[in-house]
């Protein structure tokens, strides 16, 4: 009962944080999903501990991809030109580079994990900024939280539909060498109920066709199953239950935001490709 209320609470400050950083204002918006990329570096880099021969420089590691949220951020909206990215450039070069003096038993499991984590984490966060800038409006912030929002409720509830179908009659196996929990039953649940709600959506945003919510929304509930199937094959592979405890009753950053981080590139291709076009 104790583990059940801490996991309903934390999910709810959790929620309401989301929410608040998503809707309420841009800067609070740069502030969390930095402090988000930053965390999410730290504690990525924190499970490669648990490979052999690996040593990464976790603190500069975790700066340079925040660095890259902060750039993008800037970038998308105006108030910057490509040379943002210049020190980040910078930082992906002292990576390499410092491997010549660190003397480290095994110098490309250090450039791998560094660089992969650089995508996994610090590059799909930072197309939210896409997401939710308008392009062409240079010097101006013109933020629409709408498809980050859509984004983030319909990965909780194919989460909870998924939960809610599979627990009662799953009996397929979705993936059962990485994940023997999941189920065919409960990935469909998690969809209908996704489709469903994106028809609300499409009842509050009529400037967005019903079939482009639903594409959009199949497509976010399809790449957010490969996301989590994704981090459960990491966790696996380095022989842990959970990516961190920085969220109790939750596990991790990376256990809480697995599925938007293969959704967030998910939904900015679709985006590009069937709305803004």
């Amino acid at each position: 009962m104790n583990n059940l209320i801490k996991r309903a609470l934390t999910g709810v400050i959790f929620v309401a944080v989301m929410l608040g950083a998503i809707c309420f204002h841009p800067i609070l918006f740069l502030v969390i999903f930095t402090l988000i990329t930053a965390l999410s570096l730290w504690e990525f880099y924190g499970l490669m501990d648990h490979y052999e021969n690996t040593t990464i420089q976790r603190v500069i590691s975790s700066i340079g991809g925040a660095y890259l949220f902060i750039g993008t951020f800037m970038f998308a909206n105006g108030l910057a030109d490509r040379n943002i990215f210049l020190p980040y450039l910078l930082f992906l070069m002292y990576t390499l580079i410092a491997e010549l003096y660190h003397k480290a038993p095994n110098p490309i499991n250090n450039w791998a994990f560094t660089l992969l984590a650089q995508v996994y984490c610090a590059g799909t966060f930072s197309m939210l900024n896409f997401i939710t800038s308008i392009p062409n409006t240079p010097g101006e912030i013109v933020f629409t939280p709408l498809y980050a929002l859509a984004i983030f409720v319909f990965i909780w509830l194919n989460d909870t539909g998924a939960y809610l179908v599979g627990s009662r009659i799953g009996k397929r196996r979705l993936f059962e060498r990485i994940s023997p929990k999941k189920s065919w039953e409960g990935f469909f649940g998690g969809l209908v109920v996704v489709l469903a709600a994106s028809q609300v959506f499409a009842w509050y945003a009529p400037g967005i066709s019903r079939y482009n919510w639903l594409g959009l929304s199949f497509s976010i509930v399809l790449f957010g199953t490969w996301g989590d199937l994704i981090e459960s094959l990491l966790k696996r592979t380095l022989g842990v239950k959970d990516s961190g405890k920085l969220l109790p009753g939750h596990g991790g950053m990376l256990d809480r935001f697995d599925s938007v981080m293969m959704a967030i590139p998910a939904s900015y291709i679709y985006i590009e490709l069937f709305i803004r076009n």
